[in-house]
C-alpha cells in the first residue's frame, strides 16, 4: 500500500502572521468604505462591505511593499493600526465633503422655491432631506460610476502604499490640511450649481410682487406659490446639460483631491 504524500501548507504560526497582514492591509480600504459617500451609507450592509474590504485587502497583500513581520509584533502595532485608519477615513470623508456640494446646492433652491416641505427620508444617511437633494446626490452617483470615478479611486488607494506604505508614521498634517481644504470645496460648488436656478427664482419673485401689487386678488398662495413650484420645475428642466457639466467639474475636483491626498503624501 502506497504512502499518501501529505500536501504541503503554511504552518500555524506563518498563518497567524498572513491573517495579521490581511487585517493590517484592510484597515485603509475598509475605512474608506465606511467613511465614503456610496460604499459608507446604509444602503450598503455591513457585510457586504467588510466582504468587499477583505477582497480588496487581498489583492494589496499581492502588491504592496510589506515591512517586516517583527513590526507587527511589537508596540508599533497600534500606531500602525490607527495611522491606516487615519489615511482610510481622511480619504472617504474628503469625497464626502466634495459630494456633499450637491445636497447643499440641492436644499438651497428647494428652500427658495417652497420644496423644502417635499422631503423623504434618505437612504444614504438615513435623515430627512429635501426631494431636489436626493435627486442631485443620484444624477451624481450615476456620474461617478459612469465615469469610472470607483475605479480610479481604487487604483489611488492601491498605489498610496507605494507613496505611504505600511509601517511608516507621521506626515498627518498633510491629510488634515488636505481634507479640511477640501471643505471650501462645498460652498463654491454649491454656489456655481444653485445660483443660475436661485437667481431664475429671484426674478420670477420679483415679476410675482409687481403682478400681486397691481391686483391683490392674486395673492401669494393662489398665485405665487404654484407659479413659484412651475418655474423651478421649468429651470431644473431646461438646466440638466448645464447640470451635468457642473457636475462633472465637481467629480473632477473631488477627485482631484483624493489623489493628492493619497499619492501627495509623500511631499510633506
Amino acid at each position: 500500500m502506497q504512502e499518501i504524500q501529505g500536501i504541503s501548507g503554511i504552518g500555524l504560526q506563518a498563518l497567524y502572521s498572513q491573517i495579521l497582514l490581511l487585517f493590517v492591509c484592510s484597515l485603509r480600504v475598509g475605512a474608506f468604505l465606511v467613511a465614503s459617500p456610496f460604499f459608507g451609507s446604509r444602503m450598503i450592509p455591513l457585510q457586504i462591505r467588510i466582504v468587499f474590504s477583505v477582497v480588496l485587502a487581498l489583492a494589496v497583500l499581492m502588491i504592496a511593499d510589506l515591512p517586516d513581520i517583527s513590526i507587527f509584533f511589537s508596540e508599533k502595532l497600534i500606531i500602525i493600526i490607527v495611522m491606516e485608519i487615519f489615511i482610510g477615513i481622511s480619504a472617504g470623508m474628503a469625497l464626502t465633503i466634495c459630494f456633499a456640494a450637491v445636497q447643499l446646492a440641492g436644499e438651497k433652491i428647494a428652500s427658495t422655491s417652497g420644496l423644502s416641505f417635499a422631503s423623504q427620508l434618505d437612504p444614504a444617511n438615513g435623515s430627512q432631506s429635501p426631494v431636489i437633494s436626493q435627486i442631485f446626490s443620484l444624477f451624481l452617483l450615476v456620474l461617478f460610476f459612469s465615469a469610472n470615478g470607483h475605479l480610479f479611486i481604487f487604483k489611488a488607494i492601491y498605489k498610496s502604499f507605494e507613496v505611504f506604505p505600511l509601517g511608516v508614521t507621521g506626515r498627518t498634517q498633510h491629510f488634515l490640511q488636505t481634507t479640511l481644504n477640501a471643505s471650501g470645496i462645498v460652498y463654491e460648488k454649491a454656489a456655481i450649481i444653485a445660483l443660475p436656478i436661485v437667481a431664475v427664482l429671484f426674478f420670477m419673485n420679483v415679476g410675482i410682487g409687481f403682478i400681486t401689487k397691481s391686483a391683490p386678488q392674486l395673492n401669494l398662495f393662489s398665485f405665487g406659490f404654484p407659479m413659484t413650484i412651475l418655474g423651478t420645475f421649468l429651470a431644473l428642466y431646461f438646466s440638466v446639460d448645464a447640470l451635468q457639466y457642473a457636475f462633472n467639474d465637481l467629480l473632477d475636483t473631488a477627485l482631484s483631491v483624493v489623489d493628492k491626498l493619497l499619492l501627495g503624501a509623500g511631499d510633506g
